[in-house]
């Protein structure tokens, strides 16, 4: 999370508030499991027994609506979140402008999106965690030799939760989403964590089965074709018993028919050598059978797992990073500004999580309140409903973040690309300087700009520009901000193709004009692409500080001067492009965000 946000208006303000209903059940029940419930079956994944008495209502309810968009694909309107959760209108209203006002999500009209700001959540986590940062680099590695998909699981209760993955581009692509949940018992690496159940994990497993038989609660696999049997169970705990006496495990078309796997525990450092994390190998059935799996790709994949637990015991502790800060008084400041439309022991429960990150995997009380500003009584409040929910775990006097959190937004999200951040900001950039913007990418081959996400004004006279369009490099602003960062500079011929009586096609010259937009941080171009055209540009930036990206705006020369450009127009597109870079950070931190 940043180390602190300023109470600003969201992008994009809430919808006024519907009519006023009667105060419906927080949480619906249902006979039988719906899509997306997880195993628990009730709109509160994770949830046992009674709601305790200490618990934060508002903080359980915005949970699952954090969780109805999450199964409904990041996407849900304002109506259909209210059938969805079973909660009255006005609280989906009052709810979602809380989060709008987190960055967690954003309205188009009616419709509420989930945000990348909102994997800060799940980032908590993974960093806590440390696996992926630590062994996705091997996993990469892996998938380059074996031009096969990897993936490193982590247990999830009775299922398996995906922590990082390795994919292969193909016409028929074999991958899940990081976040995604599935039963233990139709994947590869279910039976190695199974091997280290306890009585209660499999009495809990097969309450489980007999309240969900056709998988319906998990939304990342198809629901089986018939309801699952004692035959079913039984071959189950033989493939554990297998995989105990092995040390590997196969998935054998058991998700879908053509889909094979086979898996290799990764142990923790220390005695006893736990299951920290499963790595997998993944194909189909066109490439590899499963017996082909093991014959072939088991070594190289046990090999891979054997480096894996060399950089496990090797990995220096971890340096603690900074804390969020000043939440609590940033809750409270929204709260003097919104007044009722701003849920407060809602942010203030969500700002709990990210108080464990890198070097915070666990963490007191004490160590919590300290963390997020909040007072003693509120966060343990909120890690009471957490506990409750399944998303934190107590050990002794401290706490810890479950694989359950990556199930708030994470896997719709980790599937984001550059253009899909950056629509919304560039739309709400368009509406306050009523000029058309866009961004852009270098092409492959370094002589063109690809326009990649665009938000038109509405004018008699604008500039037609669509998304795909190329355009040479060195006649464009976005084309210029984008070759001042590139190691090789500008390529091509030696000669520029004049384009308008204004180009710069002397080499030398357009060396001077990259070193002028690599000082002043932005780059204006006057009528050099095409008369009467006026174009200036900021960059977009990774977390590394590599410009990826370029953000302009462009106009007809008679509408600002070069001048006004620069004074009324620089300090918009940097705003708004450093408001991109921190969703893009924040996307990137653990997942690949495309930039087309």
């Amino acid at each position: 999370m940043p180390a602190k946000r300023t109470p600003e208006p969201p992008e994009g303000a809430a919808p006024p508030a519907a009519e006023q209903e009667p105060q419906r059940v927080g949480e619906p029940t249902e006979s039988a499991p719906r899509r997306g419930d997880g195993a628990a079956g009730t709109a509160a994944p994770g949830a046992e027994g009674e709601v305790p008495a200490e618990a934060v209502t508002p903080l359980i309810r915005g949970i699952a609506v954090l969780r109805e968009l999450t199964e409904a694909g990041g996407t849900l309107s304002l109506s259909g979140l209210e059938r969805a959760s079973g909660l009255a209108r006005s609280t989906v209203d009052r709810i979602t402008a809380t989060l709008a006002r987190m960055g967690y999500v954003r309205f188009d009209g009616r419709d509420v999106h989930l945000s990348p700001r909102l994997m800060e959540l799940g980032n908590a986590y993974m960093s806590a965690l440390r696996l992926p940062a630590l062994l996705a680099p091997h996993a990469d590695a892996l998938a380059d030799e074996l031009d096969e998909s990897v993936s490193l699981a982590v247990a999830d209760r009775d299922g398996i939760r995906f922590i990082h993955q390795a994919t292969r581009r193909r016409a028929m692509s074999l991958s899940f989403r990081i976040g995604d949940l599935l039963p233990a018992e139709r994947t590869a690496p279910g039976p190695l964590f199974a091997t280290e159940w306890t009585a209660a994990d499999w009495q809990r497993w097969r309450e489980r089965r007999a309240a969900d038989p056709r998988d319906l609660s998990f939304t990342a696999v198809p629901p089986r074709t018939h309801e699952g049997d004692a035959e079913d169970a039984e071959a189950f705990e033989h493939r554990t018993r297998e995989a105990s006496a092995h040390g590997w495990s196969l998935d054998d078309q058991l998700i879908e028919p053509g889909l094979v796997a086979i898996s290799v525990p990764i142990r923790s450092p220390g005695p006893g050598g736990r299951i920290a994390s499963v790595a997998s190998v993944v194909s189909h059935t066109s490439r590899h059978t499963a017996r082909n799996l093991r014959t072939t790709l088991l070594p190289r994949l046990r090999s891979a797992v054997r480096a894996m637990e060399r950089e496990l015991h090797a990995a220096p502790p971890p340096e603690s990073g900074p804390p969020p800060s000043d939440l609590a008084l940033w809750t409270g400041a929204s709260k003097q500004q919104l007044g009722r439309e701003f849920i407060e022991s809602l942010a203030r429960g969500l700002t709990v999580l990210t108080a464990f990150g890198e070097g915070r995997p666990e963490l007191t009380l004490t160590e919590v309140s300290r963390a997020t500003g909040l007072a003693r009584a509120t966060a343990r409040r909120a890690l009471i409903t957490y506990e409750h929910l399944g998303l934190v775990a107590a050990a002794g006097r401290t706490f810890s973040l479950t694989p359950r959190v990556l199930s708030l937004g994470f896997p719709p999200l980790s599937r984001t690309s550059l253009p899909e951040i950056a629509q919304p900001h560039l739309a709400d950039l368009t509406s306050r300087i009523h000029e058309s913007t866009s961004l852009a990418v270098l092409s492959d081959s370094g002589e063109e700009i690809q326009y990649t996400a665009r938000a038109a004004t509405a004018r008699v006279m604008s500039v037609n520009i669509t998304v795909g369009t190329r355009l040479p490099a060195y006649a464009t602003a976005l084309g210029r901000v984008l070759l001042a960062d590139a190691p090789e500079g500008v390529r091509g011929a030696e000669d520029l193709p004049a384009l308008t009586a204004h180009t710069i096609t002397d080499k030398q010259t357009l060396a001077q004009a990259l070193t002028s937009v690599r000082t002043q941080g932005y780059a204006l171009v006057d009528e050099e692409l095409e008369e009467g055209l006026r174009s200036i540009a900021v960059p977009i930036r990774d977390s590394s500080g590599r410009v990826v990206a370029a953000l302009n705006t462009a106009m007809h020369a008679s509408r600002r001067t070069p001048s006004e450009c620069v004074t009324d127009l620089v300090p918009e597109l940097t705003a708004t492009a450093a408001r991109i870079q921190t969703d893009l950070h924040t996307a990137a931190r653990f997942t690949h965000v495309p930039l087309t």
